[in-house]
């Protein structure tokens, strides 16, 4: 089955920097939607960053756009992120999540996939 294992997170300071992975197996579709998504207590889980293989292309959300870089490595079968200029509200419990069906726009939406990671905390505090 489907398996997605994060790592990466941990406590980092304002103004800091973490990079989060993402090892996916157990799929034998050729394209995925595979991204980040976010939760942080009291609050709704949000896209933070999508790609989508079936064009292409990489969604950010408005609040992490310009500090957060999304790329995959397709011999690895892994998706990271990189998270640069932390502020206190990034802190959240970081989830990724695949969905091999979906070929339409507007693909970061939680509701669109199936598969789960865990999850990993990212604290940003000083």
């Amino acid at each position: 089955q489907v398996q997605l294992v994060e790592s990466g997170g941990g406590l980092v300071q304002p103004g800091g920097s973490l990079t989060l992975s993402c090892a996916a197996s157990g799929f034998t579709s050729d394209y995925y939607n595979i991204g980040w998504f976010r939760q942080a207590p009291g609050k709704e889980r949000e896209g933070v960053s999508c790609l989508s293989d079936s064009d292409g292309t990489t969604y950010y959300s408005d609040s992490v756009k310009g500090r957060f870089t999304i790329s995959k490595d397709n011999a690895k079968n892994t998706v990271y992120l990189q998270m640069n200029n932390l502020k206190s509200e990034d802190t959240a419990e970081y989830y990724c999540a695949l969905d091999p069906y979906y070929t339409g726009s507007n693909y970061c939406r939680s509701g669109l996939y199936p598969y789960w990671g865990q999850g990993t905390q990212v604290t940003v505090s000083s």
